[in-house]
């Protein structure tokens, strides 16, 4: 079964046009447990990934991605120097993990956060819930189209 996904960004760290332009990426520096392991353990190549800008005025979904890669250790927890280094992370074991991600679509209108909170298909979806932080997180088949459709209005 296919599953479907959703990832924050902040768009001044790395916005979907930045992936447009990249067309793929290492999705590096997620430094919580939970997301790791959805990355780690269950997301697969092809899964969809609706991409949300945090921590900007109009938050909400500006684009589709997809997972372009299989799970493989974050580069940066190695990387000496770097803010994402962690020197309690064993190349043999390594603690974090990540996927790389495709640019599919960049959406002409984001999906907005207060759309996508009057939207009744939409009541459950995690990144909507107060107090979610997860940078990752899963979303049912029908809460991706539901985003899909309104992408198109």
């Amino acid at each position: 079964m296919e599953k479907h996904w959703l990832i924050k960004s902040e768009p001044d760290v790395y916005s979907i046009e930045d992936l447009e332009a990249d067309g793929e990426t290492e999705w590096w520096g997620i430094r919580n447990y939970q997301a790791r392991n959805f990355m780690r353990d269950e997301m697969s190549i092809g899964n969809p990934v609706l991409f949300y800008h945090s921590n900007t005025d109009i938050l909400g979904v500006y684009g589709l991605a997809e997972v372009s890669a299989e799970a493989r250790p974050d580069s940066k927890q190695f990387e000496e120097g770097h803010r994402y280094h962690d020197p309690k992370s064993d190349p043999d074991a390594p603690t974090w993990w990540c996927v790389h991600i495709r640019h599919v679509q960049t959406f002409d209108e984001p999906v907005t956060r207060e759309a996508m909170k009057e939207e009744p298909g939409l009541a459950d979806m995690l990144v909507l819930k107060p107090g979610s932080r997860l940078s990752i997180t899963p979303v049912t088949k029908r809460e991706h189209e539901t985003v899909m459709t309104m992408a198109r209005q």
